[in-house]
């Protein structure tokens, strides 16, 4: 199924929101709610990348699509950080955090304008590698997200909260392909697609603990702070309880974009996304 990408002028009422959504699940909460405290920056490198990426792109599909991508993944920081200062209303000190994976993202992965023009563009060449390996985790949690909410409704999730996730997820989803096929334009090695999604995966869940320990230190109904293993511990419990996916899970949908044949279109279930976003209470009211 082919869709043309377009940004959803999405918004998201937090009032009403506490920080621990799901009810009597402070480390699942914490766990998700990280990825408002990565993701602000996150996606606006991506924008930074596909920004210098765009002129040595020659293939007009493939430009169209950065477009569309470019523009849904502006939304996904914008809600994301309303995310994270409806957190920092709530209590929360979440600036370091932020700070931090400013400073990853912009100084350690940013553009390095003192490089020669061609070691420029193997540095975009790079980091698209990168990005390709992280959409395809993206698009694996949002389709996680989408196959599945009944064990959230039945734990009593916020309904504005779930809609983000679902939302994003279904983005996600939606544009699954547009990363790798902008990697495959520019470069295409498979041993370097595999160094990205090796360096994406170990990232990403870094961060995700991080951010989530973080969290944890700042929530005043958590007596004891939790460390790395107490976190590794509450992913398998929340995985049985169908509140995050299973490790194994996890591990089936990583393992195919090690094939040298991969297409993230092989994966995942476009339908599944358009039909969510047409009943997403915050896509249909930015369609309105």
């Amino acid at each position: 199924m082919d869709v043309s990408l377009h940004a959803r002028n999405v918004e998201f009422d937090w009032s009403n929101v506490p920080a621990v959504w799901i009810p009597g699940e402070p480390y699942v909460c914490h766990l998700l709610n990280s990825v408002h405290l990565i993701l602000p920056s996150f996606e606006r490198w991506f924008i930074e990348v596909y920004t210098e990426a765009l002129p040595l792109v020659r293939d007009d599909k493939v430009l169209e699509d950065m477009k569309g991508f470019i523009g849904q993944e502006s939304m996904h920081a914008e809600s994301h950080q309303g995310a994270a200062e409806h957190l920092a209303a709530l209590g929360y000190d979440v600036q370091p955090f932020l700070d931090q994976m400013h400073w990853l993202f912009f100084e350690v992965l940013g553009s390095r304008p003192h490089l020669s023009a061609v070691r420029q563009v193997d540095w975009v060449v790079e980091r698209c590698a990168l990005i390709a390996g992280l959409e395809h985790l993206t698009a694996a949690a949002g389709h996680w997200f989408l196959n599945d909410t009944g064990p959230w409704v039945r734990a009593g999730a916020d309904p504005v909260m779930t809609d983000l996730l679902l939302w994003h997820g279904a983005e996600e989803v939606e544009h699954r392909s547009v990363a790798f096929d902008v990697y495959q334009h520019l470069d295409g090695r498979v041993l370097r697609r595999m160094l990205g999604m090796t360096v994406a995966l170990a990232g990403l869940l870094l961060l995700a603990i991080r951010g989530a320990k973080h969290l944890a230190a700042a929530d005043p109904d958590l007596k004891k702070k939790p460390g790395a293993l107490r976190f590794a511990w509450e992913f398998f419990r929340a995985g049985r309880k169908g509140l995050l996916p299973r490790l194994r899970l996890l591990i089936s949908q990583v393992l195919p974009y090690f094939r040298r044949s991969y297409h993230p279109s092989q994966e995942f279930d476009t339908e599944l996304a358009v039909s969510y976003l047409a009943t997403s209470p915050a896509a249909r009211a930015a369609q309105r």
